[in-house]
């Protein structure tokens, strides 16, 4: 009787082992798998995170200003002899720009020179009058001087210069 007793106990005690590392194996597995999911929570929105804000565009290059030499005309007028005075710059996107620009000046100066002479000093007088006069000139400059060559951009014409006498 004996025998039969001793093989119990060591029937029961493989079976209360064997559920205790059932148990353990099931707990590891469980805090593994909640371990792995917070980590992959946690890089998953650090990620959409960071690309839910966009970048912020580089800043634009700063602009290149050209300046012309200064030029003078008769003005267009029926009560005496007027003439006007005016220096302009001209504001550009890069040098690029600036080369295209001189290589052919001798060409805009003329176009700029003809199209001062034929105004009127009423015309000039007024603020209005002198930005309709920037609005003109810019469209002057940026014709293309070769049929071959693209128009050039300009940003703008500053007058760094202005009198009408």
């Amino acid at each position: 009787m004996a025998s039969t007793t001793a093989n119990q106990q060591t029937v029961d005690v493989p079976a209360k082992s064997g559920k205790l590392k059932r148990i353990l194996l099931i707990a590891l597995i469980a805090i593994f798998a909640a371990g792995a999911a917070a980590g992959g929570m946690y890089f998953f929105l650090l990620k959409h995170g960071v690309s839910s804000k966009p970048a912020p565009p580089p800043p634009p290059p700063p602009p290149v200003f050209f300046a012309l030499d200064p030029m003078t005309v008769n003005l267009l007028s029926d009560d005496g002899q007027h003439y006007l005075r005016v220096g302009l710059s001209l504001k550009l996107a890069n040098e690029k720009t600036q080369e295209a620009l001189q290589e052919h000046m001798p060409e805009i100066r003329s176009r700029i020179l003809l199209a001062l002479s034929n105004k009127h000093p009423e015309d000039l007088s007024t603020l209005d009058g002198k930005h309709a006069l920037a609005d003109e000139l810019k469209t002057l400059i940026e014709k293309p001087t070769d049929r071959s060559e693209p128009p050039v951009h300009i940003e703008a014409v500053l007058f760094t210069e202005f009198v009408v006498q």
